[in-house]
């Protein structure tokens, strides 16, 4: 019998995760169906529910419902409680199990896919939305030297730097507190470059052989890349391997077996 498994969200048309995990199936040999399910703003718990009665055996959660999902869960993963939301979720029987995988990604895409080692390194994350709290417990674990959350609203990266402290050091800055201050690894968490309003970075923000990251991908992450290489970043880069790599870590959530990513990023990179 076929497995069926969506991705949830509201808008969810542009999503390429099917297609990431009909790669990940041809490769395990799964036999698995994997479709977008587009949720009403004020109708998610009962697309999960109904998608669970007519045999779901779990789903991915994107924007804006990542929050709600981890209401929801049943039990959830320690990465996803410390995070307060989830990416992930997996339906074993009455229980919904809730994890997130979103950290995992970006760490595996910066070490393993873009070479960059994260230990020993100065961090800045722009952000302190939903996007950065639930990737800051694995940042943190990788122990850079120094990790600096960033936002326009200075309470909000406060009250992040003040949760995730206690796992690691970290802390919270306003922008413009920012100058004269260098950091080897970027990370931009926020959605500013989708409206055109881009972080106010310093022009000196990046260290020699610095790496900038954009959590989107696609045309979404250009504008801050663009800013980035002229900034003097010297690796400037998207954030589509993390969008492989947190579909395989939900894989293995989901089946026990972590697929291969580099030739589905290879494939996505091509059609781009």
């Amino acid at each position: 019998m076929t497995d069926r498994y969506a991705v949830v969200g509201n808008p969810v048309a542009h999503s390429l995760s099917p297609q990431i995990h009909a790669a990940f199936a041809r490769q395990t040999g799964a036999d698995l169906e994997y479709t977008r399910l587009l949720a009403p703003l004020d109708g998610f718990a009962a697309c999960i529910s109904a998608f669970h009665r007519q045999g779901g055996r779990g789903v991915n959660v994107t924007l804006p419902f990542k929050l709600e999902a981890w209401r929801l869960a049943t039990r959830r993963s320690e990465r996803a409680e410390q995070a307060q939301a989830a990416n992930t979720l997996r339906f074993d029987g009455d229980e919904i199990f809730a994890d997130n995988t979103d950290g995992a990604g970006l760490t595996r895409d910066i070490e393993a896919n873009c070479g960059f080692a994260i230990a020993g390194k100065r961090l800045l994350l722009l952000g302190a939305g939903g996007a950065a709290r639930g990737v800051l417990l694995p940042l943190i674990e990788r122990r850079p030297t120094a990790l600096i959350i960033a936002n326009r609203t200075f309470d909000k990266a406060q009250s992040l730097a003040l949760h995730f402290g206690r796992w690691g050091d970290c802390s919270a800055r306003r922008y413009e507190d920012l100058t004269g201050d260098t950091f080897d690894l970027v990370i931009n968490a926020t959605a500013a470059g989708v409206a055109g309003e881009l972080p106010p970075l310093p022009a000196d923000i990046f260290a020699p052989d610095a790496l900038a990251y954009d959590m989107m991908y696609g045309e979404k992450s250009q504008s801050f890349i663009k800013l980035a290489v002229a900034h003097g970043a010297a690796h400037a880069v998207d954030g589509l391997g993390m969008l492989v790599e947190q579909a395989a870590e939900s894989f293995f959530v989901w089946r026990g077996v972590r697929p291969q990513t580099s030739p589905v990023i290879a494939q996505l990179r091509g059609q781009s």
